[in-house]
């Protein structure tokens, strides 16, 4: 499912237009980015939560030239889902 499939079913469950699920899809994206940008958790009861996790600098090898290489370190999204996420999924 891409964005416009997604924003065309919240329309379609909410009776809103898709112009205002459009809008409220972005401000969710947007407000969860800038929430993980801070350093925020955010927890969504039986959804999941989004959280960002430090990844230390470390040595990995060069597959083609079995060389060393450094690996800086790094900040990545990550998502957990909930519990009823879960199950509904199963």
């Amino acid at each position: 499912m891409n964005k416009a499939e997604l924003v065309a079913a919240m329309a379609e469950k909410s009776g809103l237009s898709k112009k205002d699920c459009e809008a409220a899809l972005g401000a969710l994206t947007d407000t969860l980015a800038e929430a993980m940008k801070a350093g925020d958790k955010v927890q969504l009861v039986g959804f999941g939560s989004f959280e960002v996790k430090e990844r230390t600098a470390r040595t990995g090898l060069n597959p083609r030239t079995k060389e060393p290489v450094a690996i800086p370190a790094s900040k990545a999204p990550v998502f957990k889902p909930g519990k009823a996420l879960k199950d509904a999924v199963q």
